[in-house]
């Protein structure tokens, strides 16, 4: 019998500057994760959640929180970028292209831009890359660089985690 340790992602030896992740789950906004969103973060611009209002503005209706839209496509991206993350160190560059209504799903795509081992941490290395978001129709919704520190796969940091059973093993 083998037993598989619980594991996901990739550490910093996978990454290789050029290559394209595009990240294999959508994301379909409702109107629920909307509201909630922009109401929780207490943003207070009617054109997120307010339809009556929004149907006066350029857009002619509700517009999705840009905010949950940059969450949501980071989110996209983590199980090829930063599942193995010890901390994200910065983005830069973010730009919003396109609007994001209720309805729209979210795609998101990276490209490995640069890597380099950490000098501070020898069990880790950094790694930055340029995403995207698309809708369904493959607008462009949104895009920046990002770059983040990894575990390299030696790292013990990660393993380990998971609870033996009181009960014994499987």
């Amino acid at each position: 019998m083998t037993v598989h340790q619980p594991a996901i992602g990739r550490y910093y030896e996978d990454f290789t500057v050029g290559d394209v992740y595009q990240h294999p789950m959508g994301r379909t906004i409702s109107e629920a994760d909307n509201t909630w969103f922009t109401l929780l973060t207490m943003n207070t611009n009617q054109n997120h959640f307010n339809a009556h209002f929004a149907a006066k503005a350029p857009t002619g209706k509700i517009i999705v929180n840009s905010g949950l839209t940059v969450a949501i496509v980071l989110g996209l991206s983590v199980i090829d970028i930063s599942q193995t993350a010890i901390m994200n160190l910065g983005w830069t560059d973010i730009k919003l292209t396109h609007p994001v209504f209720v309805g729209d799903t979210l795609y998101a795509e990276s490209k490995v831009t640069a890597k380099r081992e950490s000098k501070s941490r020898p069990y880790a290395g950094i790694v930055t890359a340029y995403t995207r978001g698309l809708n369904q129709d493959g607008d462009e919704v949104m895009s920046w660089t990002r770059t983040v520190m990894v575990y390299k796969r030696d790292a013990p940091h990660d393993k380990g985690y998971f609870p033996q059973a009181k009960t014994g093993p499987l």
